[in-house]
C-alpha cells in the first residue's frame, strides 16, 4: 500500500488503495479525486447525477462515456486523443504531477477504465479506490453535497503509451500470427456463444485461441481478492512470453484485469479498446463457438 509520508508518494503510489487509508490521506495537496461511475446501457441509474448529490470531497466527475471519448467513433467510449484528454483532463483542474484516485459507486467496476486511461496517456500516480465508493461510506468517510472547487485551468500534457493499447488491425495480426494471448473477460456464456449479445448486431462468440477469465471472478463485495487468490487465478492465464491482451464487452471491464495483473503480477497487461463491440460487429473477423 502506500507509504505515509506525501514526500513519498509521487514515486511509490500503489495501483490500488484503501478506502482507510484514503480517508487518512485525503488533504494531501497534490492528491485528485476522479469519481469515474458509469452504468451499463439500459440501467436506470445516471451516474452524473448521483456524482452530483454525493461524492467524496474534492471529486470530478470524468464522463469517459459521453465527453472524454473519441466522438469521432461509432464504438462506445472509445480512448481519445491525447490533444482531447489533455484539453478534458486541463479542464478538470488536474496537472501532470498530481496524484490521482479514481473511484466508483459499484465497488470495482468502471473505475480501472479511468486508471487504464491515465496509464495509457503516460500519467504515473494513479489508482484505483478498492471498493469504491460503498468501501468509503463504510470507512466511515465524510460525503460532500457542494460541487467541487476546480483549481485554475492547467495545462496537462498526455503522450500515448503505445503499449497499454491495441487496435483491431494489430490485434488480428497477432491472432493470425499466434504472437500473441488474448483474455477476453466477459461472462463464460458469452465467451462460448451460448447466448445472444447484448449490442444489437454483435456476433456472439469468441476471438480464435482466446482464454476466459470473467472479470467477476477476480472480486469478491465489490473489492479485489487478495493477491494470492488474484495471483492464483491469473497466473494460467497469461502468457509469459507473448504480449498479454485483455478483452471484454466494450473495453471497461478488460481493465478490470490489467490492473489486477499489475498489482498482482507487476504485468501490465494490454487493453482492445474496441473489444468484442468490434471484433463481434465485422463480419470479416473470425470467430469461434464453443
Amino acid at each position: 500500500m502506500l507509504a505515509s509520508k506525501e514526500s513519498d508518494l509521487q514515486q511509490v503510489i500503489s495501483a490500488l488503495v484503501s478506502a482507510e487509508w484514503l480517508r487518512d490521506n485525503l488533504n494531501i495537496p497534490n492528491l485528485k479525486m476522479i469519481d469515474a461511475s458509469w452504468f451499463m446501457p439500459g440501467s436506470e441509474r445516471n451516474a452524473k447525477s448521483e456524482w452530483m448529490s454525493q461524492r467524496i470531497p474534492g471529486a470530478v466527475y470524468f464522463d469517459f462515456d459521453a465527453e472524454i471519448v473519441d466522438k469521432s467513433s461509432s464504438l462506445p467510449h472509445m480512448l481519445p486523443s491525447p490533444a482531447q484528454f489533455e484539453q478534458a483532463v486541463s479542464a478538470l483542474g488536474i496537472d501532470n504531477e498530481d496524484i490521482v484516485v479514481a473511484y466508483d459507486s459499484s465497488g470495482i467496476f468502471s473505475a480501472p477504465r479511468v486508471w487504464w486511461m491515465f496509464k495509457a496517456m503516460g500519467h504515473q500516480s494513479v489508482a484505483v479506490l478498492d471498493g469504491g465508493f460503498p468501501a468509503w461510506i463504510s470507512a466511515g468517510g465524510e460525503i460532500d453535497s457542494e460541487l467541487p472547487r476546480i483549481p485554475a485551468k492547467t495545462q496537462y500534457v498526455a503522450e500515448l503509451v503505445f503499449e497499454r493499447v491495441i487496435d483491431k488491425d494489430t490485434l488480428l495480426a497477432g491472432i493470425s500470427s499466434a504472437s500473441l494471448n488474448v483474455i477476453d473477460v466477459r461472462p463464460a456464456d458469452r465467451f462460448a456463444g451460448s447466448v445472444p449479445e447484448p449490442r444489437a448486431g454483435v456476433r456472439s462468440g469468441h476471438m480464435p485461441n482466446a482464454k476466459n477469465l470473467p472479470f467477476g471472478k477476480l472480486l469478491v463485495n465489490g473489492k479485489f481478492k487478495d493477491k494470492s487468490e488474484l495471483e492464483r487465478l491469473i497466473t494460467p492465464v497469461v502468457s509469459a512470453d507473448m504480449l498479454n491482451v485483455s478483452s471484454c464487452g466494450s473495453g471497461v471491464t478488460a481493465c478490470i484485469l490489467s490492473l489486477a495483473s499489475e498489482i498482482t503480477l507487476g504485468k501490465p497487461i494490454t487493453v482492445y479498446d474496441g473489444s468484442w463491440s468490434e471484433w463481434g460487429s465485422d463480419s470479416t473477423l473470425p470467430i469461434v463457438s464453443d
